[in-house]
């Protein structure tokens, strides 16, 4: 598995991914899930990873400096994939998922394991990088806000089959 030493931040070391590593972005895509809203099912997202995990989705893991072999635990992941800009048909790098663990945060690992993306996109060519945020995570909000992610768009739902409160239905 290849390492990278020159990671930006201090006691902890990267790690490319690979499509071998299917079973742990699982588990880091479902922690994401739960610490939104522990009562959110999960049972979609081994099919999403399933969806898109490839050769062609990017994927780095952090883990701390001292413990890099490929046997532990990682604390960090940032995972891409590819998306349209809808309004210059341009494809472009999207972020999957950023997840750090609640033990590692305010540490800068995010911001370093997204300054690893965007130099890798830079690298590819890419003039842009998205990412979405569900709109009550004010810190991930915050955090992006503070690296110069602007809004781009605002994404609305509409639920079809909700209960019709006056009827009862």
């Amino acid at each position: 598995m290849e390492q990278h030493n020159d990671f930006a931040l201090t006691g902890y070391s990267l790690r490319v991914g690979s499509t071998l590593d299917r079973a742990t972005v699982v588990k880091f895509m479902e922690r994401t899930y739960a610490e939104l809203d522990p009562h959110q099912p999960t049972g979609h997202i081994a099919k999403t990873v399933d969806r898109y995990l490839s050769r062609d989705t990017p994927l780095w893991w952090a883990n701390l400096e001292s413990t890099a072999e490929s046997t532990a635990a990682p604390v960090g992941v940032i995972w891409l994939g590819q998306a349209t800009d809808q309004r210059s048909g341009v494809l472009h790098p999207y972020v999957l998922m950023l997840y750090v663990a609640p033990a590692h945060r305010r540490r800068g690992l995010a911001t370093a394991l997204l300054t690893v993306a965007e130099a890798w996109a830079q690298q590819q060519g890419h003039g842009q990088i998205t990412l979405q945020v569900f709109s009550d995570n004010q810190a991930a909000q915050a955090l992006y806000t503070s690296l110069g992610y602007q809004l781009e768009a605002v994404l609305m739902k509409k639920d079809l089959f909700e209960a019709d409160v006056t009827t009862g239905d």
